[in-house]
């Protein structure tokens, strides 16, 4: 009901206008877009030494589905969702952490009738922007290095906005958190961790038990899962449950975003 209640009263003006602040910040620095741009290249790098390199060696391995694929088609769905989670988290963590404790953005925005919550929307659906941006890209090598179908390529374009927008809410509470710039070093160590251990690299049927109950709890593991099963074309109902993980990262995610938001600023 509360969340409801909070619903009502967003404003997509108020919440248009913090995105337009960030496009107009933009528009106004020209090394932003190599920013921009850079963050696309690290998994793309990672696909091409590992995915094809690599895969070379390693032949084929079984999807979720019981088929056996080239490593490269296994490997490039991974790649391209933690692209969305790279995406999402540059701009919701060092990006907001800087607007939040240093610039004092966010405090000229809640000075106008903006309130918390757009901000952290406004702020969200900018950090998909981004995310989509390196997606996009992404989708594009996949397609043109014949690791993907073009029509299930577009398919899960829609799920790699969802895991931007997972990932960004997530992203932004726990900068609200942070303490000062050192502490973006836990922050590195959790997202390369992610990276490694959520079936990214291998089948989680190879992990033992224990670890493979793990793999299966992290976040990544599911935004994996879900865009793995759509651009192989067959995403099967245990793709519904993987949605709902990442529905409920935004959902939780937002809504204590705007709490610290509104706690640290509006005190």
């Amino acid at each position: 009901m509360v969340t409801l209640a909070v619903a009502r009263r967003v404003s997509a003006g108020r919440v248009g206008a913090v995105v337009g602040r960030n496009v107009g910040a933009l528009r106004s620095g020209a090394s932003y877009w190599l920013v921009l741009v850079s963050g696309f290249f690290e998994p793309l790098l990672y696909l091409l030494s590992i995915g094809v390199g690599v895969g070379a060696l390693v032949g084929s391995v079984p999807a979720a589905d019981g088929r056996v694929v080239p490593y490269a088609v296994f490997v490039a769905p991974a790649m391209l969702a933690a692209s969305a989670m790279n995406g999402a988290l540059a701009e919701t963590t060092f990006n907001f952490f800087f607007k939040m404790r240093y610039a004092k953005t966010f405090e000229a925005i809640l000075a106008t009738p903006v309130r918390p919550v757009e901000v952290a929307l406004g702020e969200l659906c900018w950090a998909m922007v981004r995310s989509s941006v390196y997606t996009a890209l992404f989708l594009v090598v996949m397609v043109v290095l014949r690791l993907a179908d073009p029509w299930w390529a577009v398919a899960a374009f829609p799920a790699t906005m969802l895991v931007g927008l997972a990932f960004g809410a997530v992203g932004m509470a726990g900068s609200t958190l942070l303490r000062g710039w050192q502490d973006f070093d836990l922050i590195s160590a959790a997202q390369f961790s992610l990276f490694l251990f959520s079936g990214t690299f291998s089948p989680v049927g190879d992990y033992p038990v224990v670890l493979r109950v793990l793999v299966e709890a992290l976040p990544l593991y599911h935004a994996v899962e879900l865009v793995r099963g759509l651009t192989l074309g067959a995403p099967g109902w245990a793709a519904l449950g993987h949605a709902a993980y990442l529905v409920a990262m935004v959902v939780a995610g937002l809504w204590f975003a705007a709490r610290r938001i509104e706690r640290v600023l509006c005190a």
